[in-house]
């Protein structure tokens, strides 16, 4: 995906849920950071777009906007990218990342703008899903110094894990790290 499927997305899902700030909460979140080129293939090569807003509880703005722009719709379809109406809770994402959303905006957003993660809290996030492709993700980011492994790893200790599990993930972020530096 691209910065500028990113501003599509934003700009239909913002006119279907009838509100400017759409809060992005997956890895294409990144795109909110870093321009295009800087992003290797591992951080980009999603065609979904995990969406959601800051105040729907129930879930209707992002299941309309699911039902109209998500997987197998008609935008789908003609741009072979989507965006996927979720919560913010779908994410294990700690205290204060909503005061470190990065806002991504210009022209080709509006009416809306991206709210996106923090490139940190969103590593965070993906380490907690623990997929394989959550980690070559943060092994991505972590091997072109795009986030600051003392910082997910600061991330890591604030959630609502277990003890345990900080322990593994913040272990693999320093073991990466170390590798991304050679030593």
């Amino acid at each position: 995906m691209t910065r500028e499927q990113l501003a599509h997305v934003l700009r239909a899902a913002s006119r279907i849920a009838e509100v400017r700030d759409v809060v992005v909460i997956g890895s294409q979140s990144v795109l909110g950071t870093f321009a295009d080129e800087v992003l290797p293939e591992e951080v980009i090569g999603s065609i979904e777009v995990d969406v959601a807003f800051l105040d729907d509880p129930a879930n209707e703005k992002s299941d309309k906007v699911d039902g109209a722009i998500g997987e197998l719709s008609q935008f789908h379809e003609t741009y072979q990218y989507y965006a996927q109406g979720v919560n913010t809770s779908t994410a294990v994402l700690g205290p204060g990342w909503e005061d470190r959303l990065v806002v991504f905006e210009n022209a080709n957003t509006r009416p809306g703008r991206g709210l996106c993660l923090d490139p940190h809290d969103c590593v965070a996030a993906k380490l907690v899903a623990g997929r394989d492709k959550d980690f070559e993700f943060a092994a991505a980011l972590l091997r072109e110094e795009l986030v600051d492994a003392g910082t997910i790893i600061e991330r890591i200790e604030a959630l609502s894990v277990p003890s345990s599990q900080k322990q593994l993930l913040s272990s693999w972020v320093r073991a990466r790290a170390a590798k991304a530096l050679g030593t």
